[in-house]
């Protein structure tokens, strides 16, 4: 009897799984706290990735057609934008808990997300030509020097057809290099057809260039500054200003998920060929849909090109270094947290 007793207690005790460890920690460069609607009325579904990209007959109006493809996405299991703006931020808040993530995050609801999960979210200062008022140069120098935000990204000034070398961004720049604050500028893909949308008619395909970027890294040199959706489509452009600039980092936001998963690691695979892995960086840019963030993430721990490391350092390490995270935040991130 008594060896049938300790029989079932070493069963039961199999039977208990052990505290599982958390998932290996992620840096997302790349986070919107923004609301339901940013882009259109919801909801709003996205193949991600998609096989293809979308056509236009310019007999009906792109918006038309837009909201169309978003309405009726061409894939089996697309995934869809939640219908409110708490679901946004809990849906999102949930995979950033779930992950092991901590996200730096800009949006129209930042302040609400940072009081929801403060941990796991690095305020940054979001800024473009577009707002109504443009927020003066030392306006934006008082918000960094408090130390509110962590970075001044993302720079939208793309979207107004401004050249991150243009003078009207030049006092800008002068701020954040004298306070050594990174700053995240937006050079590459946007929505397709982004001129032919109401919010965007200055939109150029041109800006994707990252060579755009050249003046103004010549002008501050001190500057740290990393190129969101890492130039996307202009792969010869990005690797001579990665070569003349060794302080330029990217991140992978929006491009690791939107474009077909072939197109997305063949540039990435470029890039790293090229040598420059240590300065690619993890971004979502999962804007309203809180369901691409993991698709973003399988895009870089599918690569059959990276190797385990490399794929920490684009995932976790290259960002912990060019934020300059501390020790102790390092070790915050690491561990298991709520």
């Amino acid at each position: 009897m008594k060896s049938l007793t300790c029989g079932i207690v070493v069963l039961l005790l199999s039977s208990v799984s052990p505290a599982q460890s958390p998932p290996a920690p992620v840096i997302d460069m790349h986070l919107h706290s923004h609301p339901a609607d940013i882009n259109g009325p919801p909801p709003l579904g996205i193949c991600a990735p998609p096989a293809e990209l979308p056509t236009w007959d310019p007999k009906e109006s792109w918006p038309v057609a837009f909201m169309r493809w978003t309405k009726n996405p061409e894939c089996s299991k697309p995934i869809w934008s939640p219908m409110t703006d708490v679901e946004v931020m809990q849906q999102t808040i949930e995979v950033l808990r779930r992950r092991n993530i901590t996200a730096l995050s800009s949006g129209l609801q930042l302040d609400r997300w940072m009081e929801a999960e403060p941990s796991r979210i690095l305020p940054a200062l979001g800024f473009d030509f577009g707002r109504k008022p443009v927020p003066s140069p030392e306006q934006v120098r008082r918000s960094l020097r408090e130390k509110r935000h962590r970075a001044l990204a993302e720079v939208g000034i793309q979207y107004q057809g401004v050249s991150p070398s243009d003078a009207r961004f030049e006092p800008y720049l002068a701020v954040a290099e004298k306070l050594d604050v990174p700053v995240g500028i937006h050079i590459g893909t946007g929505p397709p057809g982004a001129p032919y949308l109401p919010p965007f008619p200055n939109y150029r395909a041109r800006l994707h260039s990252p060579l755009v970027l050249e003046e103004a890294l010549a002008r501050h040199p001190r500057l740290r500054v990393w190129i969101m959706h890492a130039g996307w489509p202009m792969l010869d452009d990005l690797l001579a200003v990665l070569w003349a600039h060794p302080q330029v980092h990217v991140d992978v936001g929006v491009i690791s998920w939107v474009l077909p998963r072939q197109e997305f690691h063949r540039y990435l695979q470029r890039i790293v060929e090229a040598g420059f892995v240590k300065r690619v960086m993890f971004g979502s840019d999962q804007m309203n849909w809180p369901g691409v963030i993991e698709p973003a993430i399988e895009a870089i721990e599918s690569a059959p090109f990276l190797s385990e490391r490399q794929k920490r350092e684009i995932l976790f390490e290259n960002a912990a270094r060019f934020l300059r995270l501390t020790p102790e935040e390092v070790a915050h991130m690491t561990g298991a947290r709520r």
